[in-house]
């Protein structure tokens, strides 16, 4: 009860421990042994610009597809896998959450406290929706039971998050499978020139394989569908 105490400086490894120990114990208690992430601006609206109205429907039909079809619907001896977590904010995240949700699956929000735009979107399972203040700990949730990550256009944020993990990849730090999929090829080209970093030997030739590119929901999903 002592506030000034438990938020102190001193007391920082404690709130680390406990905002890794909260989210894992549900997560299993859930049976959830993978998941698929799914990433973008929380910014996208449903009935935003025609653009984003086609990322938004895409987002939801790849959640309600790959919770379908990837294990999520099905406790098997306990545990289930694909099941879709999201940043669990507005936009691209509330439309992967919504499509699992159309599916009857459970579906996995990490939300983080920030000034503005993130709020909990309503269609991330209440038991497994998480606020976290630490972006570390919220990153290593995301990052520790993913077999595949699918990337929306977004912003920092969502470059922070696909960055994370092509270095995790990149680097061993977490073993495949775990595909990468960018979504709409002309966004992705158009903001980021991948070829410049291996021409600048600053990448190698192999990275380049670590991410794939998708157009539709079921492109996305047929890149993703690993077993574990």
């Amino acid at each position: 009860m002592d506030q000034d105490f438990l938020l102190g400086d001193s007391t920082r490894g404690a709130r680390f421990m406990l905002e890794y120990q909260k989210a894992e114990d549900a997560l299993r208690a859930a049976g959830v042994r993978s998941t698929i992430v799914v990433f973008g601006s929380a910014r996208i609206r449903e009935d935003g610009p025609e653009k984003h109205r086609r990322w938004y429907a895409e987002a939801r039909r790849f959640g309600r597809i790959a919770s379908e079809q990837g294990g999520a619907l099905i406790s098997n001896g306990g545990v289930r896998d694909h099941v879709i977590a999201t940043g669990g904010g507005p936009g691209i995240m509330e439309a992967a959450n919504r499509g699992a949700r159309d599916a009857g699956a459970p579906t996995i929000g990490l939300n983080i406290t920030l000034p503005h735009e993130q709020e909990p979107n309503a269609y991330s399972t209440p038991e497994l929706t998480f606020n976290f203040h630490y972006f570390a700990m919220r990153k290593m949730h995301l990052a520790m039971r993913a077999i595949g990550l699918v990337v929306f256009p977004g912003g920092f944020g969502t470059f922070d998050e696909l960055f994370e993990i092509l270095t995790l990849r990149q680097t061993g730090k977490m073993p495949p499978p775990c595909p990468v999929v960018l979504f709409d090829r002309a966004y992705w080209s158009k903001l980021i020139n991948f070829d410049v970093l291996l021409e600048e030997g600053f990448i190698a030739a192999d990275n380049l394989k670590l991410f794939s590119f998708a157009e539709t929901a079921e492109e996305a999903w047929e890149i993703v569908r690993v077993r574990p």
